[in-house]
């Protein structure tokens, strides 16, 4: 038996190599902790500002990011594990949406939340797609990740919106959370396409085909089989003396989900919305018929899983903004500034189409053409698999970042003064 400490000549070299990539490793760790650490304090110290100006707090955490990352500081790169937590916040961030879908709210609406939702998912993607193809002679793909991030809606910050001014249960609200209903499922079938696009270097029809076969497979199982294992969650939380069942049992099941739609050729972050839109409490479709049952049940699934889902989701923006580096942008150059202005000008018709073919008082139709507008997370989820897949360069991914952050910080600011100065005209409860 060798003594410890000692080793023949012939392994001392590979020894001493061993070792240098120990203490490599050892430092990287730390430096990782380091990064993480200040990842999370910006993220929550710049969400806090951006909340002080009530302006949305993914705006604050995007700053964050574009502030730490080579855009300013350079202190944080955008590592192989950053990038992980990341991956792992976004699919948790599709969960909550999906757990956040009242499908029984756009049943309610009927027409008027079909007719902004469609208005407000084409009018978008062909403008966008003209935008980008026609107006600047870009690539096809190109293209189509340009009118696919258009028609991105982030009805989280627009609900908050009217939710602090009491108008989340009026005529116009139900409208809104409806038609960002079907945007959401409409922009997730999307996401799909192009994920499928992007990997496979082009567009491909019988694959697309095989996608959404995929998607419509993906959409009937998983709801039963989320039913399933709710009920599992529910016996065994009931018997077990050990905390955190929840918690851990979701998440288990949200990983399983995502690595499920990577199988079928969808994106991961598509698990993740399945598995919550089949847990939500507001699923109105019979397999959701366990939760529907014991509505308490799935208030604790929602109030357990939040504080998971704050923790990684912050990493996401965070991420966005550290892989934007606005130093590398050519700002003399006119194509940014253009490019920019008329995507933001398409962003913001393009959402308003809709609305203007309802059947409602003016003030009502602007309100809910502009509470479409945000593309907040959701549309830096497409600019994101966009960058990630090298079809956007960092300009054009600059000025899509640059409009989506318009497009997120102007509507809520837009609507509280419409409703401030003509909300009188308004009925105060829903039809």
């Amino acid at each position: 038996m060798r003594p410890l400490g000692i080793l023949p000549i012939e392994d001392s070299e590979s020894s001493q190599r061993a070792l240098i990539n120990l203490v490599e490793a050892a430092v990287e760790v730390h430096t990782f902790f380091l990064h993480l650490l200040i990842i999370l304090l910006a993220a929550r110290i710049f969400a806090e500002i951006a909340e002080r100006f009530q302006a949305p707090r993914v705006m604050g955490e995007l700053c964050a990011g574009v502030v730490l990352g080579p855009s300013l500081l350079g202190w944080i790169e955008p590592t192989g594990v950053i990038k992980l937590l990341a991956e792992i916040g976004i699919i948790l961030l599709l969960f909550e949406v999906g757990l956040g879908t009242d499908v029984k709210r756009l049943v309610r609406t009927g027409l008027s939340s079909f007719l902004v939702a469609a208005g407000g998912f084409v009018v978008p993607f062909i403008l966008g797609f003209a935008l980008g193809y026609w107006g600047f002679g870009l690539s096809l793909l190109v293209s189509l990740f340009i009118g696919g991030t258009l028609t991105a809606t982030s009805i989280g910050i627009t609900v908050r919106v009217l939710m602090d001014l009491k108008r989340h249960q009026v005529r116009e609200g139900q409208i809104i959370v409806g038609a960002a209903v079907l945007d959401d499922i409409l922009g997730v079938v999307l996401l799909a396409l192009l994920y499928e696009f992007s990997i496979g270097g082009g567009i491909n029809v019988l694959n697309a085909s095989k996608v959404l076969v995929f998607l419509a497979t993906f959409f009937v199982l998983a709801p039963i089989a989320a039913k399933l294992i709710s009920q599992l969650i529910k016996h065994f939380e009931q018997i077990t003396t050990i905390a955190g069942l929840i918690p851990t049992s979701v998440v288990s099941l949200v990983l399983f989900f995502a690595w499920l739609a990577h199988e079928v050729g969808a994106p991961e972050l598509l698990g993740g919305f399945a598995a919550g839109l089949a847990l939500s409490r507001r699923f109105f479709l019979p397999f959701g018929v366990a939760l529907h049952n014991d509505p308490t049940f799935a208030e604790r699934i929602e109030s357990q899983m939040s504080p998971i889902i704050f923790l990684f989701t912050p990493i996401f923006f965070v991420m966005v903004g550290l892989s934007l580096n606005l130093q590398e942008v050519n700002w003399s150059s006119p194509f940014i500034w253009t490019f920019s202005l008329s995507l933001f000008l398409v962003a913001i018709v393009g959402k308003l189409v809709g609305a203007l073919f309802l059947n409602e008082q003016w003030v009502a139709r602007i309100i809910i053409g502009i509470a479409m507008i945000p593309r907040g997370e959701v549309g830096l989820i497409f600019a994101e698999l966009g960058r990630v897949s090298e079809i956007l360069t960092n300009e054009i991914y600059a000025g899509m970042v640059i409009v989506i952050a318009l497009t997120t910080i102007f509507p809520p600011f837009a609507i509280k003064w419409l409703y401030g100065a003509y909300g009188h005209q308004l009925p105060d409860h829903a039809k």
